[in-house]
């Protein structure tokens, strides 16, 4: 199937995340299971996530969730809908290859797997590039729409 790629304007349309909170700017690839984004926004003084100065390598791990994300929202628009609202519940097998991420020239970029959905949750894998080798790496979960209302 051949559909136009997705740019930030698309991105800020699909996720909750808004303004310099919403990390990716395109879409690189994505399909059923699959989505490949790409941000430069990690050598920005002013990235929400830094603290001290620095943008820390854990900030990854919502690099890979918000990927997450930007897939459901795109599975969701391909059924005509929205995405349901989710929250992160559960990271596993975090492995970071850096210590902090605003020093690194160039794009960062993620590949995320679906692993796992149902109406009330998604599991994904997801892996972070930069220059082509993985600093980070991992699983991630959220609870999503109506299972939120039971919390």
């Amino acid at each position: 199937m051949n559909r136009p790629l997705p740019g930030r304007a698309d991105i800020l349309a699909l996720v909750p995340h808004q303004g310099p909170m919403c990390l990716w700017d395109e879409v690189l690839a994505w399909e059923g299971r699959s989505i490949r984004v790409r941000a430069w926004n990690h050598r920005d003084p002013a990235h929400p996530l830094r603290a001290r100065g620095r943008l820390p390598a854990l900030a990854l791990c919502e690099y890979g969730a918000q990927a997450m994300a930007v897939h459901g929202g795109l599975l969701a628009g391909t059924e005509g809908g929205r995405a349901a609202p989710g929250v992160l519940v559960a990271l596993r097998g975090i492995e970071l290859a850096v210590t902090r991420i605003d020093d690194l020239s160039g794009a960062l970029e993620c590949e995320a797997e679906l692993l796992a959905a149902s109406e009330a949750s998604q599991q994904y894998a997801f892996r972070i590039l930069h220059a082509g080798q993985v600093i980070a790496s991992g699983r991630a979960a959220a609870m999503l729409g109506s299972a939120l209302a039971g919390r």
